[in-house]
């Protein structure tokens, strides 16, 4: 069975009743946004693309699996202070997949769009 929206239309992934990630904007200026994002066990940001490259900077350690487009998924381990990049145009849904919170500061570079 397909889940659907109000109106008869296809859902563009199946809907979920996990908790929402805790995203805290630190700064947003013609630059750069930084956000701290903070996910009890479980939470998750929700599907969404990044509209520029971005920079992860972990403040503790987790398990997060990503949901990815066309039903794929993988999974990976944030480590403190282990920072990751990623460019424009990124598409996923982050969940944490352990038994503990974690939490990450993203930095969006505007001068990257995508």
């Amino acid at each position: 069975m397909q889940d659907v929206f109000q109106g008869g239309k296809e859902a563009p992934e199946p809907l979920r009743c996990r908790p929402p990630a805790v995203a805290t904007q630190q700064i947003d200026t013609a630059d750069l946004r930084v956000t701290r994002w903070d996910f009890p066990p479980g939470a998750e940001t929700g599907w969404h693309r990044h509209g520029w490259a971005y920079v992860v900077v972990p403040i503790t350690a987790g398990e997060m699996l990503l949901e990815l487009p066309e039903g794929k998924t993988a999974t990976a381990s944030i480590r403190p202070g282990v920072s990751y990049e990623r460019p424009a145009g990124a598409e996923h849904n982050v969940v944490n997949a352990g038994q503990e919170p974690f939490s990450f500061v993203e930095i969006e570079l505007k001068a990257f769009p995508g």
